[in-house]
């Protein structure tokens, strides 16, 4: 298949964890992957050569995605590289965990910065360039629904995320691109174990009735629904991935 008729998927934070799940499995489904990152290249290369040598396309781009310039490079580089851009994965994201009281203002700019604006910087952009047909996923989580403790900045990032796509997906009529968001439940990544205790962590993952912890792939799954043909009719939604927690 040519540049100009092979898919092209930009998945950000994607060199571990959900975010390279994702990478891979749209890869798997025939789509070109942009893999971005914004620190050790290591593991985005890693991901591109097992892509590749499993016959699929993958490009890696370094961005920090609260960085506009930066996220304008990105879809410059995809748009070199494959010819254009249908699907943006936004996945890249920070979590830090304390009260409100006790957070410090460089804990609340950095998620604000990542989770946040850098969904907003890569939303603004797919608006003006995704190609007619294309469809945006963005990250949020099923926290949202629990309302717990020390997670009151987080949640309130992810929040906004869902009602920016909500927005999006009325602002992008005529282009048939849909705009959708997954939330996934507690899900086994280094995101999700950092800073918790083994009994914390085990309390969590019997919260849904499957009594286990989500994997990266059935987030992957749910995003590759929304991004490939049976997905097309869901616009403006969030799907709780999560096992019925919420």
């Amino acid at each position: 298949m040519s540049n100009e008729t092979k898919k092209v998927a930009i998945v950000t934070g994607a060199s571990r964890g959900i975010g390279a799940a994702v990478a891979e499995r749209l890869a798997h489904d025939g789509f070109a992957v942009i893999i971005n990152y914004s620190g050790d290249a290591n593991p985005a290369d890693a991901l591109a050569r097992r892509i590749e040598s499993a016959s699929g396309r993958a490009l890696t781009a370094k961005a920090d995605v609260s960085d506009v310039r930066a996220v304008r490079q990105m879809f410059d580089a995809a748009e070199a590289a494959f010819g254009g851009v249908d699907v943006l994965v936004n996945n890249a994201g920070t979590m830090s965990l304390t009260t409100i009281a006790d957070a410090d203002d460089a804990s609340f700019d950095r998620m604000m910065n990542v989770n946040l604006r850098g969904t907003f910087n890569t939303l603004r952009e797919a608006a003006k360039r995704l190609r007619n047909g294309g469809r945006i996923i963005n990250l949020s989580s099923s926290v949202l629904g629990l309302r717990l403790e020390g997670y009151g900045i987080y949640s309130a990032t992810k929040a906004a995320v869902e009602m920016l796509t909500d927005v999006l997906s009325k602002e992008l009529r005529g282009r048939a691109i849909t705009a959708n968001t997954v939330a996934p439940g507690p899900t086994a990544t280094d995101l999700f174990f950092k800073g918790k205790s083994e009994e914390l962590i085990d309390r969590m993952a019997k919260m849904n009735p499957m009594e286990r912890l989500g994997t990266p792939e059935d987030i992957a799954a749910a995003v590759a629904f929304l991004a490939g043909p049976d997905g097309g009719w869901i616009n403006g939604q969030t799907l709780r991935a999560n096992g019925g927690m919420v």
